[in-house]
């Protein structure tokens, strides 16, 4: 699409875009690490990678046959 176009247009594009990211909102990454933070510890108490699985609950636990390499 830009080989078709002539340098003129190209910058004119640019600028547009430009235009539109300078009024796009920002925050601090700091605080943006704190949300994330949050968000995590308050997912913490059920995670299953961090809390486990119950025996009952997990389908890849027991003797369910398998296979062996002999």
């Amino acid at each position: 699409m830009a080989r078709d176009m002539s340098d003129k247009e190209i910058l004119k594009m640019e600028l547009e875009q430009l235009k539109k990211e300078v009024s796009t909102p920002r925050t601090p990454v700091s605080a943006n690490c704190a949300e994330t933070i949050a968000f995590v510890e308050g997912l913490l108490p059920n995670d299953p990678l961090i809390k486990g699985v119950p025996d009952d609950k997990n389908p890849y636990k027991g003797d369910k046959g398998g296979c062996t390499i002999t």
